[in-house]
């Protein structure tokens, strides 16, 4: 039976068998790829970027930036580019209607069959896809430092990359996820878009969209669940170590704040753009890859700084909300209130003038102090296992640090091709 993605379109992975890739690859150019097109390969390859079978050609690039669609007609909202200089292409000799060989760390990764050549406006992106040209917005910074020319064709992987401990359970791509979840007896599951390593009030977030989710269903047996989708990427120093994220959300199920009946941990490899409204429409067509029925959106969904209101990305899904697969399920804050002794909802307590709100900032100062917090901040479970990660994975830290970048293990490997 076809699994059918974003856009009513089937998902189909893009994996050469390991018996005909060497012949494929041999002879071919080969050109190294950094991280982000690595981990854009595997999003293209997998189908989680499904209706994408490639990089985006003029068409689809000028669609997205005018109009948040692909060329089809299908709602996408963020550019997935190849970029090369043009002495680049001229050093390796490369022009439309080649195919070449990428690699990544000195080994075949996957194919690319290239249709076009062309270049575009990258101040006209950025004002398009995150609401400003400002060069100190990450998004306009990563989209200004594009090389001149962009390259549009098929991908397709030759080989399955490796993930490492302690990653590789998390690695669930779009056709295994469905079926896991169909193991489960699951009818809906809401997405938990994070980055972070999970206070109570991220767990409460969760809880709380699982109730919206769950609705009228009967409740004799487990019929709804929450997949946390942590975003693994490009890291910036002082953000959690990516060890450290993983393994503290699942750290929620293996000590009993949720169940095997209710929650599971995954990763999807992307590097944040931070286009608030532009990059919730964006997760809406990847968690509909990965078969969810429900995501959930809080306040600044995947913003930065002050480029957007709390509630854009509210207002942009709503617009095109009977052209997505997912039902957006909004989450008001989740506080502490020593009124009712309890962590509560901004939307349920009216002890206003008592309310203490969750601060990352006073959160992040207790981990880095290496003092346990109240158990109603941090569950004790998780404060332990983050100071292991610090030990174990962050040389001494459980946030990113000059040596982390230098020294950790990568999250995936792409093994030698056997047979080359």
């Amino acid at each position: 039976m076809a699994e059918i993605g974003h856009g009513g379109k089937e998902i189909v992975e893009r994996i050469l068998d390991p018996k005909e890739a060497p012949a494929k690859v041999r002879g071919l150019k080969q050109v190294p790829v950094r991280s982000q097109i690595a981990n854009e390969v595997i999003g293209i390859a997998y189908g989680f970027f499904c209706p994408l079978t490639g990089f985006m050609g003029l068409e689809d690039l000028d669609s997205v930036v005018k109009k948040m669609r692909l060329k089809d007609g299908t709602i996408w909202s963020i550019p997935i580019l190849f970029d090369m200089s043009d002495q680049e292409l001229s050093d390796y000799g490369i022009k439309a209607g080649d195919t070449i060989c990428l690699t990544y760390h000195g080994n075949p990764m996957a194919i690319f069959e290239i249709f076009e050549i062309y270049s575009y406006d990258k101040q006209a992106i950025c004002q398009s896809i995150f609401g400003t040209a400002d060069s100190k917005h990450p998004g306009c910074a990563r989209t200004y430092a594009y090389k001149d020319k962009f390259l549009g064709g098929n991908i397709t992987l030759v080989t399955t990359p490796k993930i490492n401990p302690p990653f590789d359970p998390y690695f669930i791509p779009p056709l295994e996820m469905r079926k896991r979840f169909r193991e489960k007896g699951w009818q809906r599951i809401v997405a938990h878009q994070t980055r972070n390593v999970p206070h109570t009030g991220h767990e409460w977030l969760m809880k709380g969209a699982w109730l919206q989710a769950y609705g009228e269903l009967p409740i004799e047996k487990p019929l709804v669940g929450v997949l946390v989708n942590a975003i693994i990427g490009e890291k910036r120093k002082g953000d959690y170590i990516d060890e450290a994220i993983i393994l503290t959300q699942d750290e929620l199920r293996k000590s009993g704040y949720f169940g095997d009946h209710n929650h599971m941990t995954s990763l999807t490899f992307w590097d944040m753009r931070y286009a608030g409204p532009k990059e919730a429409v964006f997760h809406a067509a990847l968690r509909t890859n990965l078969g969810l029925t429900h995501h959930m959106y809080g306040r600044d969904h995947a913003g930065v700084g002050t480029y957007y209101g709390p509630y854009d990305a509210h207002h942009l899904l709503a617009s095109v909300k009977d052209e997505l697969n997912i039902t957006p399920v909004y989450s008001m804050n989740w506080l502490y209130c020593p009124h009712c002794g309890e962590i509560t909802s901004e939307g349920l307590c009216n002890h206003k003038s008592e309310w203490q709100k969750f601060s990352g900032t006073v959160i992040r100062s207790i981990v880095q102090d290496g003092v346990k917090p109240p158990r109603l901040i941090f569950r004790p479970e998780v404060f332990d296992l983050v100071m292991e990660c610090a030990e174990k994975y962050g040389f001494g830290s459980p946030f990113v640090t000059d040596e982390y970048l230098a020294k950790r293990t990568p999250v995936f490997t792409i093994p030698p091709l056997a047979g080359l």
